[in-house]
């Protein structure tokens, strides 16, 4: 495991101890939502990034100072300097911080220090975390709760990533496990979607992950609650071990779990579902069914909701009804199967699957939402060491698809030249290796022609569904596309 640049495992001084707080790179999503809830907490921010942006002007216009271009001076009166992860060492501001001894901590901490006096309910997985906190979010909402929240990607229902929420309701969390950053919350509810191989350029290997999350859920208090999937293997051990060890925790998913999940189908852009309550769970009796009818695709999708539904009961003992009808409602995320628009036969959808189940489960809700149409996924793989690693993965997942249009992999914090060999060539050579029925192949040399390359194959006039897939910057080439197919002013697309 890499060695740490924050100790996660120390207490965070509540929000009102921390003084005027500065933040490095606070134009980037993540830290500019945990500023703006600093803001809505009367505390007096400052914030840096390298470039100038409405996100950044956005909190200057809420009452933040900020500065573009990073500088120690920019620090000013901060008794608190908050990073994100991707903040080097060698930043300025935070050398300079670190220099002068001012309290440094990682944007999960800032978001630690906002949880004194008010429980958390912390959503990590491998794959389903922001869409299982969003619906959190809509279940504790139409339930009667003013939940706030700090999630990886916009609410369609708020327009917004962060929100602070009412005085002492819970705090919904995207836990991130990358780099064992989500074990500050120390959460009154956890929920683990799954456990599986992932940032193994972090920890090294499955050993080291499952470890991650056993630590994590060793974060409870003696009263929390762990809820998990019994469908996964890793989570069905971290379940066993969790109970092992004393923890409460509440299981769903087929045959043995607490909460069985079965009937699940998916219809178009819709999915639904069948909850048998095996036990009873909050007001709920035992051998209750519940129907789930959501308005997004994909049998995930039945899963990601049945979690937050049980923290809405179980966690936090509110209604069943108004819970359902929240999720029923729910109006998803930003980039999770989030529909961008059609222009006449050709509708695209925007998507931020990296990893390989998760790729895997959005090629099969586009296979559905497409009915008997055609299915074109664009797909971006994201990181050099994790295409390597698991290129058997994402060429079962993408295998769904009837056109695959591989774009160069983004490199994120990694270098080409670190992983020689390793490309989109691998996920090309493995999807022809399928032979018949092999989903046809095509490459773009770059994002920049990934557009034109779609609107190429989308010549013939077919019905498709196109749906572009990765972390990096695919997220413009859906918009690019339906500007390319229209008139260029992308109004229809944009409806």
């Amino acid at each position: 495991m890499s060695a740490p640049r924050f100790d996660f495992t120390v207490p965070v001084p509540p929000v009102d101890e921390l003084g005027p707080v500065h933040f490095v790179a606070a134009g980037g999503s993540g830290v500019s939502g945990v500023a703006r809830m600093f803001l809505d907490h009367g505390v007096p921010v400052s914030g840096s990034d390298q470039q100038d942006s409405a996100t950044l002007r956005a909190l200057e216009q809420a009452g933040a100072r900020v500065h573009v271009g990073h500088d120690a001076a920019h620090l000013g009166g901060a008794s608190t300097v908050v990073v994100s992860g991707a903040v080097r060492e060698d930043n300025p501001e935070l050398a300079a911080a670190r220099a002068a001894g001012l309290r440094v901590l990682h944007r999960s901490q800032g978001i630690a220090a906002l949880l004194h006096g008010r429980p958390a309910v912390a959503v990590a997985g491998a794959n389903g975390k922001t869409t299982t906190s969003a619906m959190t979010v809509a279940a504790l909402q139409a339930a009667g709760a003013e939940p706030g929240y700090v999630i990886g990607a916009p609410l369609a229902s708020s327009g917004v990533s962060a929100a602070l929420g009412g005085p002492g309701a819970p705090l919904v969390v995207e836990a991130d496990e990358s780099d064992g950053s989500f074990l500050t919350y120390r959460p009154q509810v956890a929920v683990v979607t799954n456990v599986q191989p992932d940032h193994l350029d972090f920890y090294g290997d499955a050993a080291a992950v499952e470890a991650a999350y056993r630590d994590f859920v060793a974060t409870l208090p003696d009263d929390g609650l762990l809820i998990t999937s019994l469908d996964d293997p890793g989570a069905g051990r971290l379940a066993r071990d969790a109970r092992e060890a004393g923890t409460r925790v509440l299981t769903w998913g087929a045959g043995g779990a607490d909460v069985q999940v079965d009937e699940v189908s998916t219809h178009g852009t819709t999915s639904t579902g069948r909850l048998t309550f095996r036990s009873g769970v909050g007001a709920v009796e035992p051998g209750a069914t519940v129907r789930l009818r959501l308005p997004v695709p994909g049998e995930h999708s039945v899963h990601n909701a049945t979690a937050a539904l049980l923290v809405a009961i179980a966690g936090f003992g509110l209604a069943l009804e108004p819970a359902v009808a929240g999720l029923e409602s729910f109006a998803g995320a930003h980039r999770r199967f989030e529909r961008l628009g059609a222009h006449g036969d050709v509708e695209v959808v925007d998507d931020y699957a990296h990893n390989a189940p998760k790729v895997g489960a959005v090629v099969r809700a586009g296979r559905s939402a497409a009915g008997q149409r055609r299915l074109v996924v664009a797909f971006q793989p994201h990181l050099f060491s994790r295409t390597r690693d698991f290129v058997d993965g994402f060429v079962a997942g993408l295998a769904g698809a009837d056109v695959v249009l591989l774009l160069p992999v983004y490199p994120a914090r990694e270098r080409q030249e670190d992983f020689p060999g390793v490309g989109s060539e691998l996920l090309r050579q493995g999807l022809l290796a399928l032979g018949p029925g092999a989903p046809r192949v095509e490459t773009a040399g770059s994002v920049d022609t990934a557009a034109a390359a779609l609107a190429a194959l989308l010549a013939d006039g077919r019905e498709t569904l196109v749906v572009t897939v990765g972390a990096g910057d695919v997220t413009r080439v859906g918009r690019q596309l339906l500007d390319l197919l229209g008139d260029g002013s992308g109004q229809e697309a944009r409806t």
